[in-house]
This record gives C-alpha cells, structure tokens and sequence, in this order.
C-alpha cells in the first residue's frame, strides 16, 4: 500500500494503485484520464482510509485531514476554482466506491461546497438565478438524506407542497424563484428534523460526507447487495472527490448514461440516456424519463461523435462492454465513471461470441466469463407471438423475459410473499437502492416512471428479473393499493403479467413458449470443443 492515505488522479496513475486501493470507481477514472479523456480532476480517499476510520473508533484520522487540504489545492489548481472562494468556487462531487461495483447501494452527494456566501457569487458569475438555487437545493437535500439521516420522503413532500403552492406543473418551465423557495425550505426543514444547522465550512461538509461514505458501507442495502453477489465484507470503500461540472447549467448542458452495447439483447450499438438541464441523479434515480441517445445524434451532432469515440475508446481499453455516466456543460464533454456494464445472459452470451470475432477477447476468455449461475437465464419463456389480446400497457423493456404474479405495492409484502412461496409483480412509482431486497423477492418490477438506465433497469437486469419500466399510463394509488389505466382499475392481489421483451402489460396470465438457444449460445458452447481451448488447458 502507499504511504499517503489520499492521492490525486495523476497520483495513483504514477504509483500503478488497483481497485482494492482505490474501489473501482476510482480505479476506473484514472485509467480513463490515462488515455486523454475528458476527466474532471479529483482526487481519492483510499480503502485504507476506510479500515483506519474504523479503527479510529469511527473518526476520521488527522493524517487524512492534513493530506485533505493539500489534495484540494492540486484540484483547485487543475480547475482554476477556489473550494470555498466566492472568486470561482470550486464545488465537488463526493462518490463511494467500492472495489466490485454496487449500483446505487451506497451514497453520493454533489455540488458539495456551496454555502449563502458561494450561492451570491455563483449567481453574480452565472447569472442563472435558477440553475444556482437548483444546485444548491440538490446538495441540502442530498446532505440532508445521507449525513443527517432525514428521510428523503420528507424532502419529497416538501418539493410537492411547494409545486402546488407556487402552481409549478412542470418544473422545467419553473421560474428561479421556486427553487430558492425549495432551497430555503429544505434548510429550514433539516433544522427542524436534525436540530442542528447545515454546516457552511465547506470542509466541515467535506470530512461528515466522507464519514457518512465509509458509514453506507453498513447500511442495509449494501450489505443486502454484497450478500447477493458474494462480495466480500471486508474490502471496503474508497471515496472519489471530483470537481464538478453541470449537466443542470443551461440548455446546451445536460447528464446522460451509455452502454456500448445493448445490456438486454448485446447487439454493438451506444445505448442509453440522456436529460437535458439535470443532473445525474435525476437520471439513474429515474426520476424523470429521459431521451434516447439516439436523439442526441440529431441534437447535438458533435457532442454525439466525441461521446461515442470515448465510449468505444474506453470499451477496447478494458475489453468489455461498459456503462457510462456522463456529463456535457455547455457543449463540452465529461466522462464522469465507468463500469462493467450488468447484462442480461443473453446478451452476455452474443456479447462474448461479438467480441472473440471482433479480437477483442479470445475463446478461452469468453469462457471464463459465463456465470453458470446464470446460465438459466438462457432459458427464459417468452409471450406466444399468437397471443393478439391488447395489452393493459405499454412501457419501455427493460430488462427480458416474462413474468406473470400477484400486483403487490410494498418491499416488505414481496419478501412475505416469497415466504409463503406466492409470485409477485412489484409494481411501483419507481425504485430506489434500498427497494433492492424486494426486487429480489419478486418475480418481476414494474415501474411508471424511469428509463432503460435507471436504478430499477439496471438491478433488475443484473438479477435475471423481467422489467418494464417508464409505463405512464399506470396510475398508483398506494394509500388504498390499487393501480388503474384508463378507468381499469387493478388491485393489490390481482394477477398480471409483464413482457420485459416488448414493455407489454397484461391482465392476468397469458399463454407462453419455451425459448429457442439463440445462435450465439450454440457458438460460444462450440467454444468450449475448440482444440486450442484444449491445448491451453492441458
């Protein structure tokens, strides 16, 4: 290990440090700034640092608040703002990170740094009143929910209230003036649930965010995640400060995620999403439904080919298909994280046979990549193409397959059912990481909001469970748990099925076929006969 416990980007570049040094999304970011890419600069706070903290009796250590600062000034060099400054500010993004990607199960907070002094002088430079109370009603509600422990529903609330009160429908076409009424809310509002005021020392919301990282480690979803996926316990998080950049700041800004390929069929094709005027969170939290990629290429036609240039670029690098977030302010692009992209099997499977012909992997590779665990997946039924009853809805298809249970609203009624040995369809206004344990349990997920790379897609594929999300037409009422579309109403208990192939919903059970193995499966099985293979495993 090295001897300091926090390090720049070019730091840990020099010093050749894995993922179990810097958690993979840390890891990854330097590798992607090796190779010339548009990375915003930052710096990690190692997975040592997380053991110390422990150690620590769950403080952090002084050697990591000596080094925080010094670290900040390269940043503050690198991005020519000042964190804490009213001359520039500097705002950061604080990210887990653990060395085994976990979507959404720990915690993040951005545009960390702002206060009342940095908010005059953001609005003075900017002169977009509107994207600076937004930003900063982000940050106390993200702080808020992660260091504060107030729950998020309060927040959410609180942002309705306000909608209703000021007669905001749509908040993209809100004047500025509702999110400095949401910002000033929200302070009031953590005041009055924590009993203590938000901190404006920008290092002092600096060191209780990082706390709080190393603190999401244990918290129930993680732990819920890890056990799902064997991930070890001990291994920990590091956390990645990074300068921010603002996919919320004007028009010709916005935040998006990609796949290289198609996480549902593997075909080699940039899928994904994007919003524009919004920040990450929006998106994978599915918040809002966002636009195709595709639209991006008509939009913004040369953002689109420098985006799909560093996408294939960082797919060839590390040989797999990759998700990416990014971020373009102002016409400028930012990758902001990749990962190895979750995919169902059989995409997983084309996706092995696509990349041995393309040279990219070889046959013995491929092989090593197949999680037997998965391989039922393989096998998923699919609706009779005979079938022509008009479905209930339509939603987008998110993750394939079909799955037909009992409508239930609640995490904790999907875990009882599959107790009782009953399948369900979760249905919900959309997930968040900690619905993950109730996914789990149900035999499918159903959401009215979201897109094909929010929380609930991206989990559902990684599981083997059919998803449909962003069904609009479905309207929820879970105070008396029942959904209805166009005056059908469906109750809790009642049966439904979901296509994740075709987004289709259907009223109660519809007749199914078993699947075919795909060409693709025969090769990669034909792989495994390969003489070469043979020859390398003697």
């Amino acid at each position: 290990m090295f001897m300091d416990t926090v390090c720049s980007f070019d730091e840990a570049a020099a010093l050749g440090l894995t993922k179990f040094d810097l958690g993979g999304k840390g890891f990854m970011l330097v590798e992607i700034a090796k190779m010339g890419l548009p990375v915003p600069p930052g710096f990690i706070v190692s997975t040592e640092s997380f053991k110390k903290y422990f150690i620590n009796g769950r403080k952090l250590t002084t050697e990591l608040k000596e080094q925080i600062p010094t670290k900040m000034k390269g940043l503050e060099q690198k991005s020519g703002r000042n964190f804490g400054g009213i001359k520039y500010p500097l705002l950061v993004s604080v990210r887990s990170g653990a060395p085994f990607s976990m979507p959404g199960m720990m915690d993040t907070v951005l545009n960390l740094g702002i206060n009342e002094m940095v908010v005059g002088a953001l609005v003075e430079l900017s002169s977009n009143e509107r994207f600076v109370y937004q930003t900063y009603s982000s940050f106390i509600r993200s702080f808020g929910k992660l260091v504060m422990k107030i729950p998020d529903e309060k927040f959410m609330d609180m942002f309705e209230n306000i909608k209703k009160t000021l007669c905001v429908k749509d908040i993209m076409e809100s004047p500025s003036r509702f999110y400095r009424h949401v910002a000033e809310s929200y302070k009031l509002l953590v005041e009055k649930e924590s009993g203590k005021k938000l901190p404006e020392d920008p290092y002092e919301q600096l060191y209780q965010t990082i706390s709080a990282v190393f603190d999401s480690w244990w918290n129930p979803r993680a732990i819920a995640y890890r056990k799902m996926y064997k991930i070890s316990e001990e291994l920990g998080t590091a956390v990645t400060v990074m300068g921010m950049v603002y996919g919320n700041y004007n028009e010709a800004s916005l935040t998006g995620v990609v796949f290289t390929r198609n996480p549902s069929t593997g075909l080699k094709e940039l899928y994904g999403e994007y919003l524009i005027n919004a920040q990450g969170e929006e998106i994978v939290s599915g918040s809002r439904t966002p636009k195709s990629i595709n639209e991006l290429k008509l939009q913004m036609p040369e953002v689109y080919e420098q985006l799909i240039k560093a996408a294939y670029k960082i797919e060839n690098y590390f040989k797999d298909m990759q998700d990416i977030e990014f971020t373009v302010e102002s016409n400028r692009l930012y990758i902001l994280q990749s990962r190895t992209g979750k995919r169902t099997t059989n995409a997983a499977v084309k996706i092995l046979v696509d990349m041995v012909e393309e040279g990219l992997i070889n046959k013995e590779e491929a092989l090593k990549r197949i999680d037997i665990s998965q391989v039922r997946q393989l096998f998923c039924k699919k609706v009779d193409p005979s079938f022509k009853d008009r479905p209930l809805a339509k939603g987008l298809p998110a993750s394939p397959g079909v799955a037909t249970g009992k409508v239930i609203f609640e995490v904790n009624d999907a875990i009882s059912m599959k107790g009782a040995n009953i399948q369900v369809i979760l249905v919900r206004q959309e997930t968040k990481p900690d619905d993950i344990v109730g996914v789990a349990a149900s035999e499918g997920l159903l959401t009215v909001i979201g897109g094909l790379t929010s929380h609930a897609a991206v989990v559902a594929r990684g599981l083997g469970k059919p998803c449909v999300v962003g069904c609009e037409s479905i309207k929820i009422n879970p105070k008396k748990s029942f959904f209805e579309v166009n005056s059908i109403k469906v109750e809790k208990d009642n049966t439904i099925t979901i296509d994740g192939d075709t987004g289709n919903v259907y009223l109660g059970e519809v007749p199914i076929i078993e699947p075919e193995l795909t060409t693709e499966t025969r090769k990669l099985l034909s792989f495994s006969s390969d003489s070469s293979i043979k020859r390398n495993n003697a």
